[in-house]
């Protein structure tokens, strides 16, 4: 008996892409089951997560024209990671195995046949993996390839130009939904489950249509919460931070009793005032880092749910 694959697709204001991607989608699963590679039940799961165009329209649309779409309609909007953690969760029930990927089109649809290979060799998680940032900006190309040696750096276990195009089977999300954490960086959480794995390579596209829902202040949010989520080095390179200036200070000491003795005070006015700046900013710094981890505890202490459905077409006969 074929496996059921669910393919899970976070959607936030995609109705410009949506149409097309589901054209697409449909060609490739229909092949796919033509082939033998996955049973005639499986189907493409959209989420919408609290779009404010006619995104959920249009999967309402999808799902009345063909029985290989259907969709879950989050409460309101929570955030990407939250919409697909949502999906994946509601996809488990169902399917043996899921590919979760972005609306956009990016992602290369042509590999989903090499990913199911990989997991029929036994691996729970195939990663799809870009082979090169051609299409991207000097500055975003270089500034991912830094976020990821960052997160190398500090010990965070991650596959490095993987973004959330995966295939993961039922006992994956079965062990994922053991992670209750509400500050999520999914990224982050699969290399920590566990369970052999395998890399699928591609070649990612150009955006369809639309606009990237990543702009830069989120790009940069989205890094902050992975490093602080998986890695307490940043409070560490604080306490070293302090040891260091410690240090210094006896030296300043010295200084500024060599200088007193010997009648120079006036002469050490710009030192001690660059100084003053100096570990007052550094001071103010070491508390902002401080706070955000005090943040995300305070988040995962209320234990609030990380994402409601308020409609799913799964449950609808």
């Amino acid at each position: 008996m074929k496996e059921v694959l669910y393919v899970v697709i976070p959607c936030y204001n995609e109705e410009e892409v949506i149409l097309e991607t589901a054209k697409e989608l449909k060609e490739k699963m229909n092949t796919l089951i033509k082939k033998e590679k996955i049973s005639d039940q499986s189907k493409v799961l959209f989420v919408n997560d609290g779009s404010k165009d006619h995104t959920w329209d249009l999967i309402l649309k999808l799902h009345q024209e063909d029985t290989l779409f259907t969709g879950i309609c989050l409460s309101r909007n929570r955030g990407h990671q939250n919409a697909l953690l949502g999906g994946l969760m509601t996809a488990r029930q169902y399917a043996d195995f899921v590919i979760s990927m972005d609306c956009d089109l990016q992602d290369d649809i042509d590999i989903m046949e090499q990913m199911i290979e990989e997991y029929h060799k036994g691996n729970d998680i195939v990663y799809g993996v870009r082979k090169e940032r051609k299409t991207d900006t000097f500055f975003k190309r270089k500034s991912a390839e830094m976020f990821y040696h960052i997160m190398k750096f500090l010990g965070v276990d991650i596959i490095f130009n993987h973004a959330d195009y995966r295939l993961t089977s039922k006992r994956v999300l079965n062990a994922l939904e053991q992670f209750p954490e509400v500050n999520l960086f999914l990224r982050g959480i699969f290399p920590l489950i566990g369970y052999s794995y395998s890399i699928v390579k591609y070649d990612r596209k150009k955006r369809f249509a639309g606009e990237s829902k990543y702009p830069l202040s989120k790009m940069l949010s989205f890094a902050w919460d992975g490093i602080t989520s998986f890695s307490v080095k940043p409070i560490r390179l604080i306490l070293n931070l302090g040891i260091l200036i410690f240090g210094i200070s006896f030296f300043v000491t010295l200084y500024c009793i060599f200088q007193k003795i010997f009648g120079y005070t006036v002469d050490g006015w710009t030192f001690l005032a660059c100084s003053i700046w100096m570990m007052g900013g550094i001071q103010m710094l070491s508390i902002g880092v401080i706070g955000e981890y005090i943040g995300k505890i305070y988040k995962e202490t209320k234990k609030r749910p990380r994402y409601i459905i308020a409609r799913n077409l799964l449950e609808e006969v």
